[in-house]
């Protein structure tokens, strides 16, 4: 437990996919994570999870630097929940806001991996939400393609060689995959295959250094595809 005068703390929050995650992220080291797999929507769970967790680190609000968010791609409902209550704890604490993309959380748990990475994350409808990352010599993150959701049938005209795959997608296309890609398929362990606050604090690190914030009133999460709203909208005034 850190003691109360520890400087420098990112409180982080994800709630993209089922697996909702918080965490407290000094620099280098993660000092908590809260993680829970539900169908039950984060809401309910969120701000509760927040105040245990800064109580079990005995930590107040002065000693958080920034709130980082996991912006998406993921679930349309989780990426909202997540986004306006780390907006509203940024307005009420005056805290700096940090938006990190799901995928970017999910491939930084590879520091220094010698394989590019590429998070496979389900989307529904058949579909995945994923990138391309590679590690430089610095063991930091380099995105090498946008954000994207494809049929995952697609993804072998993204990868050219072997490439470490991760993401709660792979339970569902892992056959299709390596059926696909054969050897160029590097599949990562289950237990590091869902999105996580850590991450996305681990990420939040380098942005907060740079200084690079989101206006907590203008923020919006990272949705890829439209929503079925949106779609039905554009289809009527198509027809009309």
């Amino acid at each position: 437990m850190p003691p109360p005068t520890t400087p420098f703390v990112i409180l982080a929050l994800e709630t993209a996919t089922t697996c909702g995650s918080l965490a407290l992220v000094a620099e280098g080291r993660c000092l908590a994570e809260y993680s829970l797999n539900s169908s039950t929507t984060h809401s309910r769970r969120l701000l509760a999870g927040i105040h245990w967790l800064l109580a079990q680190c005995d930590l107040s609000w002065s000693q958080i630097a920034a709130i980082a968010v996991g912006l998406g791609p993921g679930s349309f409902t989780g990426l909202r929940i997540a986004l306006s209550t780390a907006k509203g704890l940024c307005m009420a604490t005056e805290k700096p806001l940090i938006g990190v993309s799901t995928l970017t959380g999910l491939a930084s748990q590879f520091p220094f991996y010698p394989l590019p990475i590429c998070p496979v994350v389900d989307a529904r409808k058949n579909e995945i939400y994923t990138a391309l990352y590679r590690c430089n010599q610095q063991g930091l993150l380099e995105k090498t393609t946008e954000d994207m959701v494809i049929n995952p049938r697609r993804l072998p005209e993204f990868i050219n060689g072997p490439t470490l795959l991760v993401g709660d997608g792979l339970p569902l296309y892992g056959l299709i995959l390596k059926e696909l890609l054969g050897e160029s398929a590097r599949f990562a362990p289950p237990e590091v295959c869902f999105a996580r606050a850590a991450g996305i604090g681990f990420a939040a690190w380098h942005l907060f250094r740079q200084g690079s914030f989101l206006n907590p009133a203008t923020a919006v999460p990272i949705y890829v595809r439209a929503s079925d709203a949106e779609l039905q909208f554009k289809k009527q005034n198509e027809e009309s």
